[in-house]
């Protein structure tokens, strides 16, 4: 019997969360991390920089995915492990999260992200 592996997202997206990535990685490169992750089911739509190229953290790139998600920045939150990430997307009028991995920290003289979380687990259970 082998057990599979549910990536913590699972349950955001199950209690009906758009889940999209926005990277500074190109399109192919993004899919085949995806892939190889098994992440593919998770997302609704994969989003990368390459297409406009503009580069994160300018407020632009996090500004061109809401427009093509027809959201305004108060109802979307980005969810990063980069303190500059996390920071444009504040700066854009993002809810943002900030995942504390080992070795990560956030930009001092930036707003406060909204939520700091040990894993998309703990916000899950923030959210519900």
């Amino acid at each position: 019997m082998t057990s599979r592996k549910v990536w913590p997202g699972s349950r955001l997206k199950a209690e009906g969360y758009k889940i999209v990535s926005l990277t500074n990685s190109s399109n192919k490169g993004v899919k085949a991390q995806f892939e190889n992750a098994g992440l593919l089911p998770y997302f609704d739509a994969r989003y990368s920089i390459e297409d406009i190229q503009i580069y994160k953290p300018d407020l632009r790139s996090y500004e061109w995915v809401l427009d093509k998600l027809d959201v305004d920045p108060e109802e979307a939150m980005m969810v990063a492990a980069h303190g500059w990430d996390v920071a444009g997307a504040k700066e854009a009028g993002l809810q943002t999260t900030f995942i504390a991995r080992p070795g990560k920290a956030l930009f001092p003289l930036s707003k406060a992200p909204d939520h700091v979380v040990k894993d998309v687990n703990e916000l899950a259970d923030i959210l519900e």
